[in-house]
């Protein structure tokens, strides 16, 4: 299972794979599962619909590592216009950026005052922003820059950490100790075993031990798995140190796991859910598919249901 999850996520990265895939015949429809749709109100329409289902949304316009400082302007423009719609609609919903989507590759200046639009408008409304994680190159470099921006005075701002890397136990205790928001995840890139756990049972443990660290001494954790045994792990957690159920949320992808985001909601824990949207679906959704086949299973099935080689088959049988 590694090697296939392996495949997948080399495979988001082909910008020839991509092309083919935007443009083959019901791939956005197949998409939509996962993926809100292209534009802003399809993603605030997304948010909307959760929300009325008791479920916090956070809002992610997809793209990352962008080569121009026109596309860096631009997908902060996007943003500010999420925060403003957001605002309008009065929905309990954040935003969630990644740094090289905002010119991180290009210049660090130019990539702060572009995060900077962001955040500023955003604390204007007393809301939140994620700083996404990328791969473990940007790791050091993006937490470097969180830091700068929290010296700075801004607290409406907050980091992912992914278990699969060694260093993360560390990062959380830091983070405690600022008083800064984390969202904790599994990981999604392909990472060498230097910096990263290979087996599924060393990223599980350091989750968990992740988990209790920022639910322990923490500042309101995003808890981010559709894993059952880390959902059970985390609320024996709670339940063992008398941690309260707002003291915390789950959180979800959009479109993964409906019936375990239905149930947790009836349980009464607090869920959010992480809504992305974007011409740029593609390596998004490989990635979602790499870290559970089940979804890749999904997608085959509405393939086969929208083919005309169903109806082929189906005539044959006849």
């Amino acid at each position: 299972m590694p090697i296939f999850r392996d495949v997948l996520v080399r495979l988001s990265e082909s910008g020839t794979l991509r092309r083919v895939a935007t443009h083959a015949p019901g791939a956005r429809t197949m998409a939509r599962r996962f993926v809100a749709g292209e534009t802003v109100e399809d993603g605030i329409a997304a948010a909307r619909e959760l929300n009325a289902a008791g479920i916090r949304v956070t809002l992610d316009n997809l793209g990352e590592s962008v080569g121009t400082r026109d596309e860096a302007r631009a997908a902060a423009d996007t943003y500010l216009a999420m925060i403003r719609r957001i605002v309008e609609e009065k929905l309990d919903a954040n935003v969630s950026l990644k740094l090289t989507q905002m010119g991180h590759d290009i210049d660090e200046a130019f990539m702060r005052d572009n995060v900077g639009r962001v955040l500023d408008l955003a604390r204007e409304h007393d809301m939140f922003v994620r700083l996404d994680m990328e791969s473990s190159a940007y790791t050091q470099r993006t937490l470097d820059f969180f830091r700068k921006l929290w010296d700075e005075g801004y607290r409406n701002v907050g980091i992912v950490l992914q278990s699969y890397l060694k260093r993360t136990a560390e990062d959380a205790r830091v983070a405690n100790e600022r008083g800064a928001r984390v969202r904790l995840c599994k990981g999604a890139y392909v990472e060498p075993p230097e910096v990263a756990y290979q087996e599924k049972s060393r990223v599980d443990e350091n989750f968990v031990g992740v988990t209790r660290t920022l639910l322990e001494a923490g500042t309101f954790p995003g808890i981010a798995t559709h894993d059952p045994a880390m959902i059970e792990a985390t609320k024996r957690i709670a339940h063992e140190r008398g941690i309260r159920k707002d003291a915390f949320e789950f959180q979800m992808l959009y479109g993964i796991r409906r019936d375990l985001q239905a149930e947790l909601v009836r349980d009464g824990w607090g869920l959010r859910v992480y809504v992305p949207f974007g011409d740029a679906w593609y390596p998004y959704l490989m990635r979602r598919m790499a870290e559970r086949p089940a979804n890749l299973f999904f997608i085959v099935n509405a393939v086969l249901r929208e083919s005309p080689l169903r109806f082929l088959m189906s005539n044959g049988k006849r």
